[in-house]
């Protein structure tokens, strides 16, 4: 399927589903949920089938033997979790009219959940009971015939990039505050490619849907020898609860080891990060205001660097003290998260590469530790959401001598393949070059010399 293809495709998807979106029982506002909930279990479908045949042969080859085993364990060991018949996409598609199909969906979503801990108490459920209306009883059956046009003959990737496309597209339509938008695929596969993870811990500690952890994992999975295990473990913090829920829905959809904890990162560090990761990667909320003070300044990791703070006092009577705004709480975390030879990647509003005051002071002390390995300006238009300018920040513990006192500039403002009128992106190829600069900054020159034979 070539990407012109998979656009129409997309676009077909998302404006059958946004017109009966209109004519079902929900707010605009609700209509995220169980539609993503479709999503999931279709593209959960099409990955347990491609899995079936040798989950099914194993099962047979041990039935009635001593190391007989249930055929949901053999399904989680395979494919990472389980789909029992009513939980199948095509079971549901071709019940009868007359069936309740609210509640087979509520009782297939259920049926997952049994079967898979990560899971628990994670997919939209009682929600599918609103998605029909009186003007129109069968949106919920439109929906499921709508989705069963996603081709099931083409690599399973082109499921991960509707079902991120369909969060981006929410993200545009109900709008996102305070610098929250969803993260364009190009752009987290160059900030993977820069930490070349290969195995270890990983943290977001404002992780979203999860994606770049998915990211990770097809990195690792294309560039580990053959036949090594992968062994990455993945650990999540996001601050709203529905995004929670499809975080851990695409880990499993994904085969991620990982936890996901619901939890605000200015004031919650539930995995003591300090100094605790292999990598650290995510795109945080920008220029975030009301942070208070007082239950930031004395964490390690975010005073390791030095705190923001206000130029001048509140002078309002009873307030309490706020950071100018949670930029550089962001930029200390990562930071700080590293272990020795750790490696971070963030996105940052432009505005925090030449702020001023207490964070001037933050970035001078980072410059000084030779922490920064590289920043990369990137194009406008690169967000569906936001047209607000933006920064990779990279980070690297495990600088070589010869590097600790130089950081990479890269100015792509002006490097970048036009999708349509409001939304551009990097191509395969513009990636390549753009990582072709790190290997030669770093010294790697035999990654270079690979890509010159391609």
């Amino acid at each position: 399927m070539t990407n012109k293809q998979l656009k129409n495709l997309k676009d077909t998807l998302w404006t059958t589903a946004d017109q009966l979106r209109a004519n079902s029982g929900l707010k605009s506002t609700e209509y995220a949920e169980p539609i993503l909930g479709l999503i999931f279990l279709r593209f959960a479908d099409v990955k347990y089938s491609k899995f079936e045949p040798e989950i099914k042969a194993e099962f047979d080859s041990i039935k009635g033997t001593g190391m007989e085993r249930p055929i949901h364990e053999i399904a989680i060991e395979k494919c990472g979790f389980y789909l029992p018949e009513e939980a199948r996409y095509d079971w549901l598609l071709n019940l009868p009219e007359s069936e309740d199909l609210a509640k087979k969906v509520k009782e297939a979503m259920e049926a997952v959940e049994k079967y898979t801990a990560e899971l628990e108490d994670t997919l939209p459920k009682d929600i599918y009971y609103s998605v029909n209306s009186e003007d129109d009883p069968l949106v919920l059956a439109k929906l499921l015939k709508n989705f069963k046009d996603i081709p099931a003959d083409v690599e399973l990737d082109i499921f991960g990039e509707i079902y991120e496309y369909f969060l981006g597209e929410f993200a545009l339509a109900e709008g996102q505050g305070g610098g929250e938008f969803f993260t364009p695929a190009s752009v987290v596969r160059y900030m993977v490619g820069v930490l070349a993870p290969t195995e270890g811990k990983i943290l977001a500690p404002a992780c979203g849907s999860g994606g770049m952890f998915v990211q990770t994992v097809h990195y690792i999975e294309k560039h580990k020898a053959q036949g090594k295990q992968m062994n990455l473990r993945a650990y999540g913090v996001e601050k709203t609860g529905a995004t929670v829920r499809l975080a851990k829905m695409n880990l499993v959809l994904n085969n991620v080891r990982g936890t996901i904890t619901h939890a605000n990162s200015y004031y919650r560090d539930p995995y003591d990060s300090f100094g605790n990761f292999d990598y650290v990667m995510a795109n945080p909320p920008f220029n975030v205001d009301g942070v208070e003070l007082d239950q930031v300044k004395d964490q390690p990791r975010f005073n390791t660097y030095g705190v923001p703070q206000n130029k001048t006092k509140n002078k309002k009577k009873d307030a309490k003290e706020t950071v100018p705004n949670g930029n550089y709480l962001w930029i200390n975390q990562f930071a700080t998260a590293l272990n020795d030879t750790g490696r971070a990647a963030l996105v940052m509003a432009n505005s925090a590469s030449d702020a001023g005051n207490s964070e001037k002071d933050i970035r001078v002390k980072l410059i000084e530790s030779g922490i920064i390995s590289q920043m990369v300006t990137l194009p406008s238009n690169m967000f569906t959401s936001v047209t607000l300018p933006a920064t990779l920040w990279f980070f690297d513990k495990g600088k070589s001598e010869e590097l600790q006192d130089k950081v990479l500039f890269l100015d792509a403002r002006n490097y970048y393949t036009v999708v349509d009128r409001t939304l551009n992106e990097w191509s395969e190829w513009q990636l390549k070059n753009l990582n072709a600069i790190v290997w030669l900054y770093r010294g790697e020159t035999e990654k270079y010399q690979n890509l010159l034979t391609q």
